[in-house]
């Protein structure tokens, strides 16, 4: 996956009790493989979330 995609999704939060970003997507062993070894590493779970959307979550 490439990381600036993670950082405007919707689904990428921060933790602060471990103060480090995370996905926030249940996916199991078995899709975070297939996403990290498939040829064009988008996400298939990826939804647009940009500055005003994500504070509106908050």
């Amino acid at each position: 996956m490439d990381s600036t995609e993670c950082d405007s999704c919707w689904y990428y939060d921060y933790d602060e009790e471990y103060e480090e970003y995370y996905c926030m997507m249940d996916l199991d062993e078995d899709e975070v493989y297939r996403i990290m070894t498939s040829r064009n590493r988008h996400c298939p779970y990826y939804r647009q979330g940009d500055d005003y959307t994500l504070a509106r979550r908050q």
